[in-house]
């Protein structure tokens, strides 16, 4: 694919400053980006850096100012959109077109169970399995490798990829993605002690997964003991993420890598985390919560609060620990001198009142 940057300019309906012959045929970040590549600045911060940029042309954001020197030396042809980042995201796609799925329809090769319901368009690849009473829909695809457990039911256009386990009784929306290794509906950590030794509490709920979820590679989701572990319509989680028996995530959470939810954990809408955040159990987190990167959240979270730090406090409250951490030699220094302006005011005094 070739374009050139007035193409691209009328494409997305922006404003093209610079040369608009300039040739493009690929698209690359504005640090590795070459003469014939575009890239993209969708923050202030880095409108600075086109200047330096060796990129063909560049989308702007309407929002970033550049100043009539920055467009004047910026090098790249400039185009300027309402969002540069989902204008870069289309041409990328267009550039690095991603290879679509075979339609293999149920492979021969693949272990299908006869009470099993596939729907029309779905493919299911050699060495995948499909347990008894399972229903899926209509144009899914079954990579290599998946099993799939008795009873479960999954909907349309769900792609679960290589190697992937999905327990019994698991019950999947439309378009969901399970990214390859992910397990789905393994037992959750449930024990009682007694007499010396663990006993086992059985978990007999599901998993139930809503539309538009995507569970990343390695993902483990566990079954609740009673009733389901449930991941709200349209939620977001990254490879490694545990979440626990019997968590109730809402919609269109998003969780980063490493993030674990221990058991009856729950969430409202919006809620995101950074990586390797730990919830601990029956935390609730409100809708509209974010969560920085390592953090430890040991209590509920208002709704829209900001948290961070180990245990995790409010944003502000943790400002002012962190500062007043980073004076603590100081401080420290400044409490040795008091200290010994005080045995020398309490030796003056003892000896005055010797004298007297």
């Amino acid at each position: 694919m070739s374009t050139t940057a007035e193409m691209l300019a009328h494409q997305f309906d922006g404003t093209l400053l610079g040369n608009r012959h300039v040739i493009i045929h690929g698209a690359e970040s504005l640090d590795r980006a070459g003469p014939h590549d575009i890239a993209f600045v969708a923050e202030q911060s880095r409108a600075r850096e086109l200047q330096g940029s060796a990129a063909g042309a560049v989308f702007v954001g309407k929002d970033i100012s550049i100043g009539s020197d920055g467009v004047e030396n910026a090098g790249p042809a400039l185009i300027v959109v309402d969002d540069a980042q989902a204008a870069f995201v289309e041409i990328l796609q267009e550039f690095r077109p991603q290879p679509k799925p075979k339609q293999l329809g149920i492979s021969p090769d693949a272990v299908v169970a006869e009470s099993a319901v596939i729907g029309e368009g779905t493919s299911v690849y050699p060495g995948a399995t499909i347990d008894d009473k399972t229903i899926i829909g209509e144009n899914c695809v079954i990579y290599p490798g998946v099993y799939i457990g008795p009873g479960c039911i999954i909907g349309d256009e769900v792609t679960l990829h290589a190697n992937s386990v999905i327990y019994h009784g698991v019950t999947m929306g439309d378009r969901v993605i399970i990214h390859a290794g992910a397990v789905i509906g393994a037992d959750g950590f449930g024990y009682r002690f007694e007499q010396g030794r663990y006993i086992k509490i059985p978990q007999l709920g599901g998993v139930r997964i809503e539309n538009d979820v995507e569970i990343g590679a390695g993902a483990a989701i566990d079954r609740g003991m009673i009733g389901p572990t449930q991941i709200g319509e349209g939620s977001k989680i990254d490879n490694l993420v545990q979440i626990a028996h019997n968590c109730e995530i809402g919609k269109h959470n998003a969780f980063a890598a490493q993030v674990g939810f221990a058991g009856s954990a729950s969430t409202g809408n919006y809620v995101r985390c950074g990586g390797q955040v730990g919830v601990a159990d029956h935390v609730h987190m409100g809708d509209g919560s974010t969560v920085a990167a390592q953090s430890g959240v040991h209590k509920d979270v208002a709704d829209g609060h900001t948290m961070f730090g180990s245990p995790a406090r409010p944003e502000l409250d943790q400002v002012k620990v962190l500062m007043t951490m980073t004076k603590l030699p100081e401080m420290r220094q400044q409490l040795r001198e008091l200290q010994k302006q005080v045995r020398e005011l309490t030796k003056q005094l003892d000896e005055k009142a010797g004298n007297d």
